[in-house]
């Protein structure tokens, strides 16, 4: 069973397509690199993805359930870290996993273990108030692993973190990988994206324009000595943040 499955998923905002016929299957354990320029239909199709957003056609199975027929069923089994930080800055940490074991009927123990597993166990009873930036995303993603999902949809995970945070966060990424974990990540660091990921599919005006391995990529569109980021801006047109 493939972790997920998209078959010409689309979606239409009045009478702009934002997402356009889009289709590509990701493995267990896989880490799934979607790029694209902002605009593209990155954000759409998580949403669509995570049972957030409704597709205007097509079909999409993550971890084996439909996206529209299964939500139910289909929440417990993923962990979402959206590029904004949605979390309770006058709680400690401890008390924001606390909250969402609650929400997800998870023993309040799990909360130490992934803590742990990022880095944050002494920080625990701190105010998240008094967090720094990097410490708040290494608690975004605590907070998704509660559960044990099988799917992970990170959006931006390390955008404006210095180096060696980042550098931290990408060890989580490629660890949870080696578990069996399945992660699906946008990025537009394309230096990230090429050391992360085991494909890429970049995604322009809606619509999948290139779907393999980074070096094969590099190879067949960029040429001898290319980068990542010189087959995206050749194929879209476009530097990553115009």
């Amino acid at each position: 069973m493939k972790a997920i499955e998209v078959t010409d998923l689309t979606r239409d905002y009045k009478d702009v397509r934002a997402v356009d016929h889009i289709s590509f299957d990701v493995a267990p354990g896989e880490i799934f690199g979607f790029l694209g320029p902002n605009g593209a239909g990155k954000t759409t199709t998580m949403k669509m993805l995570t049972g957030q957003l409704r597709p205007s056609a097509g079909s999409a199975k993550v971890a084996g359930w439909d996206i529209i027929l299964d939500r139910d069923q289909l929440k417990p089994r993923i962990g979402v870290v959206f590029e904004h930080q949605n979390i309770y800055e006058r709680l400690s940490g401890y008390d924001n996993l606390l909250f969402s074991t609650r929400l997800y009927g998870v023993d309040k123990e799990r909360i130490h273990q992934v803590l742990d597993q990022v880095g944050l166990e002494d920080a625990s009873n701190k105010l998240v108030s008094k967090y720094s930036n990097g410490m708040k995303q290494r608690l975004l993603i605590a907070r998704a692993l509660l559960h044990k999902p099988e799917v992970i949809f990170l959006d931006e995970p390390t955008k404006g973190l210095d180096p060696g945070v980042a550098r931290a966060i990408r060890k989580i990424i490629t660890e949870l990988s080696r578990k069996g974990v399945t992660i699906f990540l946008t990025t537009h660091y394309m230096e990230e994206a090429d050391q992360l990921s085991n494909r890429v599919a970049i995604i322009d005006r809606g619509k999948i324009i290139a779907l393999s391995t980074p070096g094969q990529l590099k190879v067949q569109t960029g040429g001898e000595g290319s980068t990542l980021e010189d087959v995206f801006i050749k194929l879209t047109g476009k530097d990553l943040y115009r």
